[in-house]
């Protein structure tokens, strides 16, 4: 990612692009005025431009009328001042934000915002709206903050969509819709979905309504009619909550070294599982001599073969299956919906497949085996099933490691 600053004072230059490096670690260009933005704009592909709407060689705003029409790039304007007709005319622009340049706070923001940017390009947003003016509207905003938008006319069609696209971030649902309105909507929707899984924000003309939506589990509520900046703050502020959100799930969830599942997440997620919910088994597995390894090469050494082989239990399990680390160099894999004979054939491929391949460590590389117990489900509950594949594991190790063993 490359963003262009077209800013005629060095010092504000110079704290954007700090600000910027700083929050994304991208690569940032300046440029003093208008004939040399135009040959950085040439020259290269931008995937937003923050520009001064009073440069030297162009006073008049005519650099983000460029960018936006020639270079098709979105643009957040820079201005000394503001007024009414200023804001209007920035907002026919299609400008994605305009900011003062005020304080400190002003530069964070633009930092913050362009962030949002490109986290934005990976987020469906589904609008339900029965009018098609207001629809269209909506999805102009949000295209502006380059995020796909899918439209739908009522709640019904609003919840067959998310049904059939589980990747939906974010809805936008007016109150006013055939067969099913807006705060009805909101209530099937927080029966299956959580805010992390999905933020919803509601739309009506009467204020009275916002505590509706919010009460029946919306995120946020807007009152129509409702101003762009309005408009993009609360979607951004909703997003980055939910982000939030998302990121304490994962502190709370992923173990820190290896990013693979914690032991009390592998808990939380199994412990009323039994047998009459189908195939399932259990690999517990531990790596071969690990202490040897800490006390010749450190725990530096160490913690890099953990995190090799947790990347590769992930790779060939983690699409699938739950891989989780129990503590020190002990993980396991819970195969639901697989009968332990397959679970064996598995287990065996991806043993072979780790003893032929080196971990690159900093000390050099190393070989690194493992041994494993294996259990199936029987007439018992999660605690016992591992209680079964440690005794196996403990056979494993007593038969020489770099095996295989099931109860």
């Amino acid at each position: 990612m490359r963003i262009l600053i077209v800013e005629d004072s060095t010092t504000v230059s110079k704290i954007l692009q700090h600000y910027i490096v700083q929050e994304i670690g991208c690569e940032v260009d300046t440029a003093a005025d208008l004939t040399s933005a135009i040959a950085l704009l040439d020259k290269h592909s931008y995937f937003v431009v923050v520009a001064d709407l009073v440069l030297p060689d162009a006073q008049h705003g005519e650099i983000v009328k460029l960018v936006r029409s020639a270079y098709q790039t979105p643009c957040i304007a820079l201005t000394g001042q503001f007024n009414e007709e200023l804001r209007t005319e920035l907002l026919t622009m299609g400008i994605v934000d305009y900011i003062l340049k005020e304080n400190r706070y002003s530069y964070q923001y633009v930092a913050k915002l362009i962030a949002r940017l490109y986290r934005n390009k990976d987020v469906k947003v589904l609008i339900a709206e029965q009018s098609v003016i207001s629809r269209k509207f909506v999805k102009l905003l949000l295209e502006q903050h380059l995020f796909q938008v899918i439209e739908v006319e009522d709640g019904a069609e609003a919840l067959t969509v998310l049904a059939e696209q589980k990747d939906i971030r974010l809805l936008i649902t007016d109150y006013d819709m055939p067969n099913l309105n807006g705060a009805d909507l909101v209530i099937k929707l927080r029966e299956e979905y959580e805010r992390e899984d999905l933020a919803i924000i509601g739309l009506a003309s009467d204020a009275s309504l916002s505590a509706r939506f919010i009460k029946n589990g919306a995120n946020d509520f807007l009152q129509k009619p409702f101003v762009h900046e309005e408009f993009h703050c609360r979607i951004n502020n909703t997003l980055d909550a939910q982000d939030m959100m998302k990121m304490l799930w994962e502190k709370a969830n992923r173990d820190f070294l290896t990013k693979v599942f914690t032991r009390r997440y592998f808990f939380s997620h199994y412990q009323d599982e039994h047998e009459e919910q189908g195939c399932f088994s259990l690999a517990l597995l531990d790596i071969d001599f690990f202490k040897k390894v800490n006390d010749t090469h450190g725990h530096d050494v160490g913690d890099e073969v953990l995190m090799v082989f947790a990347s590769r239990l992930t790779e060939a399990f983690g699409h699938k299956f739950t891989v989780a680390r129990f503590g020190g160099e002990e993980f396991v894999v819970a195969f639901k919906g697989l009968d332990i004979e397959k679970t064996i054939t598995l287990m065996e491929a991806f043993r072979q497949h780790n003893e032929q391949k080196s971990v690159k460590t900093s000390a050099g590389e190393l070989i690194v085996t493992f041994s494993c117990g294996l259990a199936a489900f029987g007439d018992e509950l999660i605690d016992d099933v591992l209680i079964r594949a440690d005794e196996a594991l403990y056979e494993a190790k007593q038969q020489g490691r770099n095996r295989i063993v099931m109860h």
